[in-house]
């Protein structure tokens, strides 16, 4: 089941984070992300605040989260975007993680459906996602899903320096 985060979410978000992060330092995973700065708790909690933030939960076990909003990046303005769209008419997906413990069946894939039904139904025509160049499993998976890239774009990227920010995007028809 996928839903809207509570409170107390938090802490197994903050777990996934911290997992996500000792697979990229044992070398076993890259996203391009950094322990102490992001994702952090607060990243969770910024999302949450903001009534944004959603969990995917089976059997009382949260193994994946994302940020689900209309903020699209500052770096953003540099993409080359092939489909034209307000602010309103665009949805993001921030920050999508997968427990490494859950990895490989599928609950990716579960969140990205969510994340296109849910731009469906609120009357959306595009949506808009963002992965570090060095993210090679990120972007198999949204190109699988008929992700375009819509350019790599050299930018700080919520303090991480020297990020190739990968812009894609997808038509709803």
């Amino acid at each position: 089941m996928i839903r809207k985060a509570v409170d107390s979410d938090i802490e197994s978000i903050s777990e996934i984070y911290e997992r996500i992060h000792t697979e990229e330092e044992a070398g076993r995973t890259t996203t391009g992300w950094k322990r102490g700065i992001y994702p952090t708790r607060q990243t969770a909690l910024d999302a949450f605040s903001s009534g944004d933030l959603y969990v995917l939960e089976e059997d009382g076990q949260i193994l994946a989260a994302a940020k689900i909003d209309r903020n699209q990046l500052p770096a953003y303005a540099d993409a080359g975007w092939m489909y034209p769209a307000t602010e309103e008419e665009v949805l993001v997906l921030h920050t999508l993680v997968v427990d490494p413990v859950a990895k490989g069946q599928g609950r990716g894939r579960a969140f990205m459906r969510f994340y296109e039904e849910t731009a469906k139904a609120s009357g959306c025509k595009c949506l808009r996602i963002d992965t570090n160049v060095r993210n090679l499993r990120a972007r198999h998976l949204y190109h699988s899903l008929g992700y375009r890239e819509a350019g790599i774009i050299p930018c700080t990227f919520n303090g991480l320096e020297g990020v190739q920010l990968v812009c894609l995007e997808k038509s709803i028809n």
